[in-house]
Formats: structure tokens, C-alpha cells, sequence
């Protein structure tokens, strides 16, 4: 799995270029199991990238950590990697999802495997 930590221009191109969605987001993931070329690299899982700016204005607005709320959009992320979706599945695949991220979330804290690099 590659990680890309962006900022909103990179992202939003991304997104613009990819998805046809021209504007930035938060987090976007592409996986290397689906599609013709899926058996290429069975174990790799794809990429995610996220915008740092976005996941800072949210950090701010939900009143977390900046750090904290970029590892659960990387968590997001993989997620999406590994078969869940919130936005085609209809809502009980969404709430299904958020279950799992809120969950994990909630291990990786309880766990200490948070911890900000930066000591803030």
C-alpha cells in the first residue's frame, strides 16, 4: 500500500482527474485488486492519499488532534481498500463502515498506537 499525504490542490486534481469530481476532498483510495488488472500485484492493496489542509480544517471544526484525525482518514482509507464502501452500497453498507473505523479507531487509541510523532 502506498500512502500519499497531499495538500488541497494535489487532491483536488486528483479527484478532478480520476473521479470527475473537481473539487478537494479528504481522503481518496484506489485499490490494485479490482478491475483487468487486479491479479497483478495480489499483495498490494492500493493507494490512499490525503489531503493535509482538509484533515486539518476538520480536525479544528471536530476539535482533535490534527494528527489523530490524519490516521483516521488513513484508517478510512484502507477500509476502502479492503472492501467497504459508504458511497455506491446504500446506507447500511455506510453504517456497516463506520462502525468498523469508529471501532478501530477506538483499539488504536486504547492501545497507545496513536501516539503524536511530535509529542503535541
Amino acid at each position: 500500500m502506498s500512502v500519499s499525504i497531499v495538500g488541497d490542490r494535489t487532491i483536488r486534481r486528483v479527484n478532478r482527474d480520476y473521479l470527475a469530481r473537481d473539487h478537494a476532498t479528504n481522503v481518496i483510495s484506489f485499490s490494485l485488486r479490482e478491475g483487468d488488472w487486479g491479479e497483478v500485484t495480489p499483495h498490494a492493496l492500493g493507494d490512499v492519499i490525503i489531503s493535509a489542509d482538509t484533515a486539518a480544517r476538520e480536525a479544528e471544526a471536530g476539535g482533535m488532534e490534527p494528527f489523530e484525525r490524519l490516521c483516521f482518514l488513513l484508517l478510512h482509507g484502507i477500509l476502502h481498500l479492503c472492501g467497504y464502501d459508504h458511497e455506491r452500497s446504500g446506507e447500511a453498507e455506510a453504517r456497516k463502515m463506520e462502525h468498523k473505523e469508529r471501532e478501530l479507531f477506538r483499539i488504536l487509541k486504547k492501545e497507545g498506537l496513536l501516539l503524536n510523532p511530535t509529542g503535541s
